[in-house]
């Protein structure tokens, strides 16, 4: 018997944006304590856009909207990342692009990677594991108003202990109306936003090999451009034209009930970057935490992912086209990544969630 669908996305979300990002590594999330925060934060926030989406009946793009929305939450009210110069993970965000008492770059870079990474591709997975009830509500009215209790629980729980630090009033208060705006604007988008394009989808393999780039390209703007980028305004422009550029390709393609395995090979190829990082994470000296387990982690997910990908392919393409299947694809960009630890990421080490 399956575990409802809810409660699998509670975990998963934390597990994506915090554990297999290497935020948190083993030692760190599998703490009872820690896991029992980050699902409530995490998995709250992930539910509720989620049942947003489904209820408003919105697409893709609203859900990425109210992802952003969440990310202001947690980065901006909870942990102030987005103000404190001094929050642990900034490094060189700390003082490049800063202004005014705002860590703009980081506070980009952390938007849509919380959009991204800790509420849409969560949702996709699951949502693609239960094809069934894909799109039906998934908990009732009073679990969701206990999730958005709890959500704005674990947020004054972080504000308040965290950190010593006191963001100031003005910019704080710009960011809560902006998450109520970017909620709005979400509702407000219409339902088939992001639903019927007029183009196929790109196959499987095409598509695993462009989320897998598009995440690379993301991570590598956002933690090595502050090195070689001399303007902060410019990398953020950059960033900004890197989303605007995947939304309008992704709005070209219809997304429905005949392009599951083309939705699910996208979403898999951004986290098999992740995947391929994790051997990177394991093996950094350098790190003052204790990534031991990592590697592991990666494997696990990699295998899910197969799991996943074989309970998904079409009929048709598992008897004909075996060798361009989205599973090859994957091991393939994991390997090729792996093999070029040395070359190509040996500076991205240090893998953002919230800390």
């Amino acid at each position: 018997m399956k575990a409802p669908p809810a409660l699998v996305l509670f975990f998963l979300a934390p597990a994506i944006a915090e554990l297999l990002s290497g935020s948190a590594p083993p030692s760190e999330f599998f703490n009872p304590i820690t896991l029992l925060l980050l699902a409530s934060l995490y998995g709250s926030g992930a539910i509720i856009v989620r049942e947003l989406k489904v209820r408003w009946n919105k697409g893709y793009v609203s859900m990425l909207v109210l992802g952003a929305a969440y990310g202001i939450i947690e980065e901006g009210l909870m942990v102030k990342s987005f103000f404190d110069p001094g929050w642990v993970d900034l490094g060189i965000l700390a003082s490049y692009g800063r202004w005014q008492g705002v860590n703009w770059v980081w506070a980009e870079w952390l938007t849509v990677y919380h959009a991204v990474f800790s509420i849409g591709i969560p949702i996709t997975l699951v949502e693609l594991s239960y094809g069934q009830r894909r799109n039906k509500s998934w908990v009732g009215h009073k679990t969701l108003t206990v999730l958005v209790a709890l959500l704005g629980a674990v947020t004054a729980l972080g504000y308040l202990g965290l950190t010593d630090y006191k963001p100031p009033l003005i910019q704080y208060t710009l960011s809560a109306a902006t998450v109520i705006a970017l909620i709005i604007l979400a509702w407000k988008i219409p339902s088939k936003t992001g639903k019927k394009g007029s183009q196929q989808p790109l196959k499987p393999s095409r598509s695993a090999i462009a989320g897998f780039l598009s995440a690379a390209s993301l991570f590598l703007l956002f933690m090595i451009g502050p090195y070689i980028i001399p303007h902060a305004s410019a990398l953020m422009i950059l960033g900004l034209a890197l989303v605007l550029a995947n939304a309008s390709v992704l709005r070209r393609y219809t997304w429905n009930d005949k392009t599951v395995y083309n939705k699910f090979a996208l979403a898999a190829g951004a986290v098999a970057f992740l995947i391929a990082l994790t051997p990177l994470q394991e093996f950094n000296g350098s790190r003052p935490d204790d990534p031991r387990g990592m590697l592991i982690v990666g494997i696990v997910a990699l295998i899910l992912l197969v799991l996943l990908n074989r309970k998904l392919k079409p009929p048709s393409q598992a008897l004909n086209n075996r060798s361009r299947s989205t599973e090859g694809a994957i091991a393939f960009l994991a390997a090729d990544a792996i093999a070029h630890e040395s070359s190509g990421f040996l500076g991205v080490t240090c893998l953002c969630g919230s800390g």
